[in-house]
């Protein structure tokens, strides 16, 4: 018989939601100020009307050079975009 492998995530704490509702030049500013605040599970960028533009899973692990590219999208979306909304889970 083969191994099973379950996909639970293991329940480390409360997870709670912040919404930010910014214009495109703030957008960058404000994800690398949340991301240097720590305990961030997931970074969600939506239009005005609610589409999700991108979804950042975020591990304790990923630092530095690993950002890059991600910060690099989300400067390309907040230059196409005026106004996004930023949904970030936080762990507690």
């Amino acid at each position: 018989m083969a191994d099973e492998q379950k996909n639970e995530e293991p329940k480390t704490g409360k997870t709670r939601t912040e919404e930010f509702k910014l214009n495109g030049g703030e957008i960058l500013d404000k994800i690398k100020e949340i991301l240097h605040e720590g305990n961030i599970r997931r970074i969600i960028l939506k239009d005005e009307k609610g589409r999700v533009f991108l979804e950042i899973p975020l591990t304790v692990g990923i630092l530095g050079a690993a950002l890059v590219p991600v910060l690099a999208a989300i400067g390309a979306i907040a230059a196409l975009v005026s106004k996004l909304t930023i949904v970030v889970e936080k762990v507690e």
